[in-house]
């Protein structure tokens, strides 16, 4: 396994600095080491006290990497003191280090300054030369350029200026523009980097996630302007996937990839569950003429590629239901946005079915205790039915905010080329096999 170093601050809330660094190596699959530089008392809220290591134990510390491990990365956060700024350069240059990602971190996302004034020209004189990515946000990009940093012209002019002093490139971090974020990258040209603008208040940490991401994908012999692209989806991940934690500005979630990519083993093993449960339920007198799906959404889901169900659907065949194809993720389309629209009102009813609709169905619904819920497509407004796909999305709103809670079962009497259909919600595919079940053995009575 590849090596990285980060050298930073020790941050108690455990959103940004060391905490952070060792996360986001763990997540890309880097061994983490680290040196701590400072040790802070802070949360969401701000820091309230800073305590320097004694600039000879921060060598000491690095001393201990580099004698026993082959470093192929090394970031810098948290240098508070130009003595420390001193050691880290000296210790850089004397091992060769030649992967150094310099986070200038001046100030916390609290607005506590972390960086000593005196120690802002030791980090240009010493450290930036050294570095072969360099990550300042606007605040920092102003101090080390010297310019108004006001528009993306700007960040561009600030950037060029800011690899004269020595680094191979230069990341400026935190354009906006209407709905997107913009960070420019210098080396020699000029690249726009644009992320979605995430509206949370969950980014503590994200200056320290994002370089050592960096400093990870460089270990990795990542060149750096891709090392860098990697970076920033790794960190724009892990906002959007964020929980509110503490009661400030919250951590950013560095494993959220990972979780992600668990989840959907999760949901594949759900939906296969749940279809083996309804094919033993024998239930093939529910299947529509435009045959069934059956599908679950990540939690957090945006749209249908995030949501999984059955290629070519749940089909009648000889009287057993069966799936034409595994569960996969984008494979539903009319069942996908059913979810979805089901999820704007509340997030864990993540999971929906359609079956034939009748009113043998319906009858048997209501006897079960089930609340149903009806959109009618006659309602629908000239503008939705003008936009491709959308029926769905407006119907299932609809008939959420009639009902005034989600219901558990959803149907239209279909319209021009339209099959009338019903559809059973529930938070996973098991909670909707059990409604459909019992909808099924109600039918039977």
């Amino acid at each position: 396994m590849t090596v990285a170093l980060t050298i930073a601050g020790s941050d108690s809330g455990g959103g940004a600095g060391i905490q952070a660094d060792l996360k986001t190596f763990a997540a890309l699959q880097v061994y983490g080491t680290c040196a701590i530089t400072s040790v802070t008392a802070q949360n969401t809220l701000g820091v309230t006290a800073i305590h320097d290591m004694p600039p000879h134990f921060v060598e000491n510390q690095i001393d201990a990497i580099f004698s026993d491990f082959s470093v192929k990365a090394c970031k810098s956060g948290m240098l508070s003191n130009k003595d420390i700024i001193s050691v880290v350069a000296e210790k850089l240059q004397g091992n060769g280090v030649e992967n150094y990602v310099l986070d200038p971190v001046m100030v916390a996302t609290s607005g506590d300054r972390l960086l000593k004034k005196d120690a802002v020209s030791a980090l240009r004189d010493r450290l930036i030369p050294l570095c072969r990515v360099l990550t300042p946000n606007i605040e920092e990009g102003y101090i080390l350029s010297g310019m108004k940093i006001e528009s993306v012209e700007d960040m561009e002019s600030a950037a060029q200026k800011i690899q004269k002093l020595g680094c191979e490139s230069v990341v400026i971090k935190g354009g906006h523009q209407e709905n997107k974020i913009i960070d420019v990258f210098y080396d020699g040209d000029i690249h726009h980097l644009t992320a979605e603008r995430i509206h949370t208040q969950n980014t503590h940490g994200t200056g320290c996630t994002f370089s050592s991401a960096i400093a990870a994908e460089l270990a990795k012999s990542t060149p750096p302007l891709q090392a860098v692209k990697r970076a920033k989806a790794f960190i724009t991940s892990a906002i959007r996937f964020s929980e509110p934690l503490g009661h400030g500005h919250g951590p950013t979630n560095h494993f959220a990839s990972l979780y992600r990519e668990a989840e959907k083993y999760y949901i594949i093993c759900e939906l296969t569950q749940a279809v083996n449960t309804l094919k033993e339920g024998k239930i093939s007198s529910f299947i529509p003429e435009v045959q069934s799906n059956l599908a679950m959404a990540l939690s957090h889901a945006q749209n249908t590629s995030e949501v999984a169900g059955f290629p070519g659907r749940i089909v009648n065949l000889n009287g057993t239901i069966t799936p034409v194809g595994c569960p996969e993720f984008g494979a539903s389309s009319h069942m996908a946005r059913v979810v979805l629209a089901a999820m704007n009102h509340d997030p864990t009813v993540r999971s929906a079915m359609n079956i034939r609709y009748g009113l043998d169905i319906l009858e048997a619904a209501q006897a079960c205790g089930f609340v149903v819920g009806t959109f009618s497509r006659k309602d629908e407004p000239q503008e939705i039915k003008m936009r491709e796909g959308s029926t769905l999305d407006w119907g299932t709103d609809r008939a959420i905010r009639d009902a005034g809670k989600i219901p558990d079962i959803i149907y239209d009497e279909g319209g021009l080329s339209r099959e009338a259909m019903v559809r059973v919600l529930g938070k996973k595919p098991h909670d909707v096999a059990t409604k459909v079940l019992s909808i099924h053995h109600m039918c039977k009575k």
